[in-house]
């Protein structure tokens, strides 16, 4: 592969296309964050706070024309995309704000309590981000933020179908003055990826996507002793239990299906239904999904805009037809017209059943499926029945019982109570089981990669 060529998926149009960067000249970029990172680790924490609030400043300065580029690369709608690069503007500012505080030195005692030491949260040098094209702008800031903010350099290896995404990005970020390698862009194939991660100025590598990509990448990474962090795929289960209000929860939920036209991680996609409210929601929920209009993301009334990609249209598709060979039961759509673009209906599948992908894996695009539980202790069983444990919701009148359910008994990273939303800055995010392990947000991942040195005084 020597070039990249980005499509709108809308349109099926060409974008442009980028060149595939040679090994020398990714690893002459890496050297060059590893310099940058050596000068960089020298500034107090107050000393960085000012440039990445100078960077939040260009986003939202830079929001019209981001926006526009996200939806153009991936189908996002342009008003999502607003949305996204106000959340990347306020992880910015929260690192600057929150940084100092959570990567400070702590005071600690030893030998008995009789003697002073000191924890130093110390940088660690070039973090290779691999990211995703789902949240062009968000999944790379998530990681540029915190990992600036605690002294590391950044070099990212963005999808292909969103390079332009990435490129834009570093241009604001030089733009509002960060320091020349501090964050750079790779556009390379997989071979030179690997060999990225093996050069022994990467210290950390930190990774968004499938399950299936995460083992391949935490293996290449584990085998080169390098330190990860991995946000992989899921299936999250919304819980509408017994006792919810019907109508909130297939509001909030198809809310939750089909924002971002249905590709987020933390979108709501398996809806496990107790019987005592299973009809009435089913009802309600199937006629809400009929509804949503679907058109050109551009357009202001417009509630689902393309899939990302063709790949993704087609395998969409697949795991539609092959859950329906496995006993699941077509509701509403799952029929897509012959427009030009990769638009995909707002579907619903009912009867999902396990061993189909409806019910075991992650569908991303606007596809819900629907699982009928006996009770709110049947609910949680099918829920935590996933070898996902990202995300999550619970509908419950009962905020305290529904609170002491994802306490105590849902196997996730993160449970909604009777809401949908994908991230916020000052909440951990991050999963367990196939989703990964590590966290970001909250000041968590300000200190994955950092070296945690002890320091004893005599």
């Amino acid at each position: 592969m020597t070039e990249i060529t980005t499509t709108n998926p809308a349109t099926d149009e060409k974008i442009t296309s980028y060149d595939v960067m040679s090994r020398d000249t990714a690893f002459a970029k890496v050297d060059a964050a590893h310099a940058a990172f050596l000068n960089w680790r020298e500034k107090s924490h107050a000393e960085r706070a000012p440039v990445l609030r100078d960077i939040a400043a260009a986003l939202r300065d830079a929001s019209d024309d981001l926006s526009t580029l996200m939806t153009r690369e991936m189908g996002k709608l342009f008003r999502d995309g607003k949305t996204e690069v106000e959340l990347c503007a306020q992880l910015f500012e929260y690192a600057a704000d929150h940084g100092p505080d959570v990567l400070a030195d702590e005071e600690r005692t030893h030998s008995g309590g009789k003697k002073k030491g000191i924890v130093a949260h110390c940088p660690i040098g070039v973090i290779y981000s691999i990211q995703p094209w789902n949240f062009p702008l968000y999944q790379p800031v998530r990681v540029l933020a915190a990992n600036l903010m605690a002294g590391n350099s950044v070099i990212l290896k963005h999808a292909e179908i969103c390079t332009g995404s990435g490129l834009k990005l570093k241009e604001i970020c030089d733009a509002a003055g960060l320091p020349e390698g501090l964050f750079d862009v790779l556009i390379i194939d997989h071979d030179t990826s690997d060999e990225v991660i093996e050069h022994k100025n990467v210290r950390g590598v930190t990774m968004t996507g499938s399950d299936g990509a995460g083992r391949i990448i935490g293996q290449e990474a584990t085998k080169n002793l390098k330190k990860t962090v991995l946000e992989l795929g899921s299936n999250d289960a919304y819980l509408v239990l017994e006792d919810a209000d019907v109508e909130l929860a297939v509001k909030t939920c198809v809310q939750g299906r089909i924002y971002n036209n249905g590709q987020t991680c933390v979108s709501a996609k398996r809806f496990v239904v107790t019987d005592a409210v299973y009809d009435d929601f089913v009802t309600a929920f199937v006629e809400q999904m009929k509804n949503i209009k679907m058109g050109d993301p551009m357009d202001e009334d417009t509630q689902l805009g393309p899939l990302s990609s063709k790949n993704q249209f087609e395998t969409i598709c697949t795991q539609v037809k092959e859950s329906i060979d496995h006993g699941a039961k077509l509701l509403c759509g799952g029929d897509p017209d012959n427009r030009t673009g990769q638009y995909y209906p707002a579907t619903v599948l009912g009867n999902c059943q396990p061993g189909s992908p409806a019910y075991d894996d992650e569908l991303f695009g606007p596809v819900a499926s629907i699982i009928r539980a006996k009770d709110d202790e049947d609910a949680m069983r099918i829920a935590n029945d996933s070898r996902y444990g990202l995300g999550g919701g619970i509908f419950c009148k009962d905020e305290e019982r529904a609170v002491k359910l994802a306490r105590n008994h849902f196997d996730t990273g993160m449970i909604r109570i009777n809401s949908f939303g994908a991230a916020d800055p000052n909440m951990p995010f991050g999963g367990v089981k196939d989703s990964g392990f590590g966290r970001e947000h909250g000041g968590f991942g300000m200190r994955e990669f950092t070296n945690a040195k002890a320091i004893y005084l005599p």
